[in-house]
């Protein structure tokens, strides 16, 4: 129940009734059967890497990882003998559009950061630091229900943001577009300090990264170079030089 979203005592109100027709535990909770009066399924979080996978600096032996943040539900229905061989399948008992969506107010159910940016000691298997990676996106930002809140960057989540690490930084972009400051819909490249999680920098790209920064030398210069694109933005490279 900590988990749960709590910018104001409403949504945490909303996301308990939500969650009151899913079963939830802790860890290995098993699925459980669906039935239509609920439990719907059982809520299961997201969080782990993706196929980006993590950035390594053998210097340290630091691992910097994308972990997303997120809800999803798996429920038990009996298998269909004319389709499977199995007795229980994943699926729901519940009537269509009776499942509740697991979002309050269009926000996810689990309470920010629902992107992070982790650093692991590998040396001790401990966390050293933790940073929310992706500005708050602007149905957050903007929702009437948290008008008048201060609401600290969110990240988001994302199983294509991949990472590069240097001599000092860490490059990452960001999954989705916002609003910048200027009024145009973008995202960031931001540098991080790799040994803190500090902001050390950021440039503007027109949408979200979808693979993993690189970087190289031409004639004395460094760049830095990231893919991005959307379903309405053509897939591209984007390279950046490096000042002098």
């Amino acid at each position: 129940m900590d988990d749960l979203i709590d910018f104001i005592p409403e949504l945490k109100a909303e996301a308990l009734k939500v969650i009151s027709k899913y079963k939830i535990g802790p860890i290995f909770t098993p699925i459980v059967v669906s039935k239509p009066e609920g439990p719907f399924g059982t809520i299961l979080t997201t969080g782990v890497t993706n196929w980006p996978g993590g950035s390594y600096d053998p210097e340290s032996h630091i691992l910097y990882v994308h972990a997303s943040t997120g809800m999803v539900s798996n429920g038990l229905v009996p298998g269909d003998p004319a389709r499977s061989e199995f007795a229980w399948v994943g699926g729901t008992a519940a009537a269509a559009g009776e499942a509740p969506a697991l979002r309050v107010q269009g926000m996810p159910l689990v309470k920010p950061p629902w992107g992070s940016i982790v650093a692991i000691d590998m040396n001790k298997g401990e966390i050293l630091w933790k940073v929310a990676n992706a500005e708050t996106p602007d149905n957050v930002r903007n929702n009437p229900a948290l008008k008048g809140l201060n609401i600290p960057r969110t990240g988001r989540a994302s199983n294509t943001i991949g990472l590069l690490v240097t001599k000092t930084l860490l490059i990452a972009g960001e999954p989705g577009t916002f609003t910048i400051p200027d009024g145009r819909q973008g995202a960031m490249l931001r540098a991080f300090d790799k040994a803190s999680g500090k902001d050390a920098g950021a440039v503007y790209i027109p949408t979200g990264q979808t693979g993993t920064p690189m970087t190289y030398m031409l004639y004395g210069k460094q760049y830095i170079v990231v893919a991005i694109g959307a379903a309405n933005y053509p897939a591209e490279l984007v390279a950046f030089r490096l000042p002098d």
